[in-house]
Protein backbone atom coordinates (compact mmCIF):
# COMPACT_ATOMS: atom_id res chain seq x y z
CA UNK A 1 0.00 0.00 0.00
CA UNK A 2 1.36 3.56 -0.75
CA UNK A 3 0.90 6.35 1.28
CA UNK A 4 -1.59 7.53 -1.98
CA UNK A 5 -3.55 4.48 -0.78
CA UNK A 6 -3.22 4.71 2.34
CA UNK A 7 -5.01 7.96 2.49
CA UNK A 8 -7.59 7.63 -0.40
CA UNK A 9 -8.67 4.45 2.15
CA UNK A 10 -8.85 6.26 5.59
CA UNK A 11 -10.38 9.06 3.76
CA UNK A 12 -13.27 7.51 2.55
CA UNK A 13 -14.75 5.95 6.12
CA UNK A 14 -17.19 7.90 7.34
CA UNK A 15 -16.11 11.21 9.59
CA UNK A 16 -12.38 11.13 9.16
CA UNK A 17 -10.34 14.14 9.39
CA UNK A 18 -6.57 13.96 7.97
CA UNK A 19 -3.34 15.55 9.59
CA UNK A 20 0.05 15.81 8.99
CA UNK A 21 2.07 16.09 12.67
CA UNK A 22 5.15 14.65 14.22
CA UNK A 23 7.09 15.73 11.15
CA UNK A 24 5.44 14.42 8.27
CA UNK A 25 2.76 11.35 9.59
CA UNK A 26 -0.18 11.02 8.35
CA UNK A 27 -2.33 10.95 10.87
CA UNK A 28 -6.15 9.84 10.55
CA UNK A 29 -9.02 10.74 13.22
CA UNK A 30 -12.45 10.42 14.03
CA UNK A 31 -14.23 12.23 15.75
CA UNK A 32 -11.06 13.89 17.18
CA UNK A 33 -9.30 10.63 17.71
CA UNK A 34 -6.27 9.06 16.23
CA UNK A 35 -7.21 5.51 14.48
CA UNK A 36 -4.65 5.34 11.72
CA UNK A 37 -1.11 7.03 11.20
CA UNK A 38 1.01 6.26 8.21
CA UNK A 39 4.72 7.50 8.75
CA UNK A 40 7.81 7.28 6.78
CA UNK A 41 10.65 4.65 8.15
CA UNK A 42 14.25 5.90 6.55
CA UNK A 43 12.34 7.79 3.61
CA UNK A 44 11.24 4.22 2.19
CA UNK A 45 8.72 2.35 3.68
CA UNK A 46 5.33 3.10 4.88
CA UNK A 47 4.91 1.86 8.24
CA UNK A 48 1.10 2.20 9.34
CA UNK A 49 0.01 1.77 12.88
CA UNK A 50 -3.92 0.92 13.93
CA UNK A 51 -5.63 0.09 17.21
CA UNK A 52 -6.90 -3.20 17.39
CA UNK A 53 -8.96 -5.80 19.67
CA UNK A 54 -6.86 -6.93 22.73
CA UNK A 55 -7.09 -10.43 21.08
CA UNK A 56 -5.95 -9.14 17.89
CA UNK A 57 -3.27 -7.76 20.03
CA UNK A 58 -1.92 -11.08 21.23
CA UNK A 59 -2.37 -12.88 17.54
CA UNK A 60 -0.27 -9.68 16.08
CA UNK A 61 2.13 -8.38 18.18
CA UNK A 62 4.99 -11.18 17.63
CA UNK A 63 4.79 -11.62 14.08
CA UNK A 64 7.33 -11.00 11.49
CA UNK A 65 6.93 -7.43 10.10
CA UNK A 66 4.29 -6.56 12.70
CA UNK A 67 5.13 -5.02 15.88
CA UNK A 68 3.74 -2.86 19.23
CA UNK A 69 3.18 -0.01 18.37
CA UNK A 70 6.12 2.47 19.83
CA UNK A 71 4.82 4.72 22.70
CA UNK A 72 0.92 3.14 22.27
CA UNK A 73 1.44 0.19 23.08
CA UNK A 74 4.13 0.98 25.83
CA UNK A 75 1.31 2.63 27.64
CA UNK A 76 -0.84 -0.71 27.84
CA UNK A 77 -2.86 0.11 24.49
CA UNK A 78 -3.64 -2.29 21.77
CA UNK A 79 -2.01 -0.62 18.89
CA UNK A 80 -0.08 -2.46 16.32
CA UNK A 81 2.76 -0.75 13.79
CA UNK A 82 3.11 -3.29 10.64
CA UNK A 83 6.34 -2.76 9.37
CA UNK A 84 6.85 -4.87 6.50
CA UNK A 85 4.65 -5.06 3.27
CA UNK A 86 4.98 -8.69 3.30
CA UNK A 87 3.34 -8.76 6.84
CA UNK A 88 -0.31 -8.55 5.54
CA UNK A 89 -1.82 -8.00 2.46
CA UNK A 90 -3.59 -4.94 1.41
CA UNK A 91 -6.96 -6.06 1.97
CA UNK A 92 -5.99 -7.21 5.35
CA UNK A 93 -4.40 -4.08 6.16
CA UNK A 94 -7.33 -2.18 4.74
CA UNK A 95 -9.56 -4.56 6.94
CA UNK A 96 -7.41 -3.52 10.27
CA UNK A 97 -7.85 0.14 9.57
CA UNK A 98 -11.70 -0.22 9.33
CA UNK A 99 -11.85 -2.25 12.36
CA UNK A 100 -9.26 0.68 14.00
CA UNK A 101 -12.31 3.06 12.66
CA UNK A 102 -14.79 1.16 14.18
CA UNK A 103 -12.98 0.63 17.83
CA UNK A 104 -12.14 4.47 18.04
CA UNK A 105 -15.66 5.57 16.98
CA UNK A 106 -17.30 3.41 19.37
CA UNK A 107 -15.42 4.33 21.93
CA UNK A 108 -16.25 8.37 21.22
CA UNK A 109 -19.19 9.96 23.43
CA UNK A 110 -22.93 9.37 23.02
CA UNK A 111 -22.86 13.09 22.31
CA UNK A 112 -20.15 12.93 19.33
CA UNK A 113 -21.51 9.80 17.67
CA UNK A 114 -24.86 11.43 17.31
CA UNK A 115 -23.77 15.05 16.56
CA UNK A 116 -21.30 12.50 13.37
CA UNK A 117 -24.45 10.67 12.85
CA UNK A 118 -23.13 7.42 13.22
CA UNK A 119 -26.37 6.12 13.21
CA UNK A 120 -27.01 6.78 9.70
CA UNK A 121 -25.60 6.03 6.20
CA UNK A 122 -22.88 8.03 5.46
CA UNK A 123 -20.51 8.23 2.38
CA UNK A 124 -21.43 4.74 1.19
CA UNK A 125 -20.81 3.33 5.13
CA UNK A 126 -23.28 2.48 7.83
CA UNK A 127 -21.59 2.44 11.58
CA UNK A 128 -23.58 -0.11 13.41
CA UNK A 129 -22.37 -1.54 16.59
CA UNK A 130 -20.81 -4.60 15.44
CA UNK A 131 -19.08 -3.01 12.69
CA UNK A 132 -18.60 -0.73 9.55
CA UNK A 133 -20.20 -2.24 6.05
CA UNK A 134 -19.64 -0.95 2.92
CA UNK A 135 -23.41 -0.10 1.35
CA UNK A 136 -25.05 -3.26 -0.06
CA UNK A 137 -22.26 -5.54 1.68
CA UNK A 138 -23.15 -7.95 3.99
Amino acid sequence: MTVDEFNAFCGSLPHTTHVVQWGDANVWKVGGKMFAVGGWHDGKLLYVTFKVSAISFDLLKDKPGLRPAPYLASRGFTWIQRTAKTSMSDKGLRDYLTESHRLIAQGLSKKIRAELGFDTAVAGHRLSASKIEKRGTP
